[in-house]
């Protein structure tokens, strides 16, 4: 099941693709940064391998229209960490009472800037999220919610991608969880040379399937 929704939270209406595979056995709430939304053929991507293995996905604009039109002009919102993580906790909450996902165990991936959105977000919700997975992104951007952080989290980092690596080292020694850095020899930020997704994906994807628990039975799955 493939569905173009339009949520209400946090006080706004976001654009999400939802996609539920049958017998899903988890749910995955993307949180896109740097100027990137649901459009992004990168997490299209992940999402699209995570979907192969039964994860249902939700990709949502993070931003409103009208927002993402002023953060083209100023780059303010994409670093505005606190909204980015306020929305991603509200959809953490829909995802638990959407009929189609509610009982399944929830994943957080954040790309850049909204994989501190995401980690602030699995801080907020420890119950309902399970894993979390981080590409490419700015986890020191969660500042002292890292300390708080319980969940097994993945740190996906490209090889040539320096400065953010040297940035994710750190963060991973301030999150008390099981946390793990991986490397994608010769990737750079983007992911763009050949492979490079690829292996990002397969990391990705295998974290979940290791750490979503599946539902049990019984539990209210559409």
């Amino acid at each position: 099941m493939a569905q173009a929704l339009r949520i209400g939270v946090a006080g706004v209406v976001l654009d999400a693709d939802v996609t539920v595979p049958a017998q899903a056995r988890g749910v995955v709430v993307f949180a896109h940064g740097s100027g990137s939304g649901r459009h992004s053929p990168r997490n299209r991507y992940v999402a699209g391998e995570l979907q192969a293995v039964g994860l249902a996905t939700v990709l949502a604009d993070l931003l409103t229209e009208e927002e993402e039109r002023l953060d083209a002009r100023t780059g303010e919102l994409r670093f505005d960490i606190s909204l980015l993580a306020v929305r991603v906790i509200a959809l953490t909450d829909w995802v638990t009472g959407y009929e189609p996902t509610a009982g399944l165990s929830v994943g957080l991936f954040g790309a850049s800037t909204g994989a501190a959105a995401a980690l602030v977000a699995a801080a907020a919700r420890p119950d309902p999220v399970r894993a979390v997975v981080s590409r490419g992104g700015r986890p020191d951007l969660a500042g002292e919610f890292l300390r708080l952080i319980r969940q097994p989290t993945l740190l996906i980092v490209g090889g040539s991608d320096t400065t953010v690596l040297e940035l994710n080292r750190r963060a991973l020694q301030l999150i008390p969880a099981d946390a793990e850095l991986a490397l994608v020899p010769g990737a750079s930020h983007l992911f763009e040379e050949p492979g490079a997704l690829e292996q990002a994906a397969a990391l990705a994807r295998d974290w979940f399937v290791r750490h979503l628990p599946e539902a049990e039975a019984g539990s209210p799955v559409g």
